[in-house]
């Protein structure tokens, strides 16, 4: 297969100009920073460490359970399935990186057996169909979607991503390759507002109202990732799970980001099947937008 983000096709953006609101300048004039996003195949000699760091995040504190070396590897293997994000040129770190892995195929290697029985672990209870599907010794193709960014990336990022990704598996299976997905397993995460220890502890009556109602059981879902909420929409089966790791006493707090409110993230995987695929995608793209 050759390079598939040259800019050779205009449907494969290599470069794609947005206009990001300018943070850092302490301006209140509305004014606005342009920032060049380029989008490139995974790199093996350049992308290993920006990679782990990403896969880190998407894992969250579950993240020591597996060998991301090893991950990072597989999905640096197959460089021209998959997309990298960055604004400093080919040699820079990737800010987001978006990649289908097949867990059929790439069984026997160590990860993914811990990665599928994690999984199918998380599954229990909630979804026979995926316990089926990632059943060790079974002969299913499902298709690992695995995606992340930075917080401060803006999410026009994301449909190139995904439009780049459905042509990429429609060259790969041109020249039968291993990447006819009956089905696709999008692994994410979301999150919920818990109260704050430090606001218990400081007694401040201004949020005890809001504490109450968390506390209550009675706290929102929300999405790291607006495109999440499109693909659960088009998902077979839907599972939010804990994360195995307890995170330590605090943590809730210190990824709070200027709320009155801890933060609690959890697990989320979205079975989708590939019929329902491309048309997720093009959902996204209309929720989300791109100057692309």
């Amino acid at each position: 297969m050759g390079k598939r983000k040259s800019g050779a096709d205009d449907k494969v953006p290599s470069k794609d100009k947005m206009d990001v609101d300018d943070h850092e300048s302490g301006s209140d004039d509305g004014s606005l920073l342009n920032v060049d996003f380029e989008y490139f195949d995974p790199s093996p000699t350049i992308d290993f460490h920006g990679l782990k760091t990403l896969l880190r995040q998407l894992f969250d504190v579950d993240n020591q359970l597996f060998d991301l070396s090893e991950l990072a590897e597989i999905i640096l293997a197959q460089p021209l399935l998959g997309s990298t994000v960055k604004c400093e040129g080919t040699e820079s770190d990737p800010y987001a990186f978006l990649t289908v892995l097949n867990l059929h195929e790439h069984r026997e290697k160590g990860v993914i057996r811990e990665l599928t029985r994690y999984l199918v672990e998380k599954a229990k209870g909630s979804s026979q169909d995926l316990g089926r599907l990632l059943a060790e010794g079974g002969k299913h193709q499902v298709g690992l979607v695995l995606t992340e960014r930075f917080i401060n990336m803006p999410h026009q990022v994301v449909p190139p991503m995904y439009n780049m990704l459905l042509e990429e598996i429609q060259w790969a299976n041109d020249e039968k390759e291993a990447y006819q997905f009956p089905h696709y397993l999008v692994l994410s995460k979301t999150y919920t507002e818990v109260a704050s220890k430090l606001d218990v502890e400081d007694d401040r009556p201004a949020k005890k109202s809001k504490s109450t109602k968390v506390a209550r059981g009675a706290s929102e879902t929300f999405y790291f990732h607006p495109e999440d909420e499109i693909l659960e929409k088009h998902a077979t089966a839907t599972i939010a799970f804990d994360y195995s790791k307890q995170a330590e006493d605090g943590a809730s707090d210190a990824k709070r980001a200027f709320q009155e409110m801890g933060v609690r993230p959890q697990g989320r995987m979205m079975l989708i099947e590939a019929g329902k695929f491309e048309g997720a995608v093009k959902a996204v793209g209309e929720y989300l937008g791109s100057e692309a």
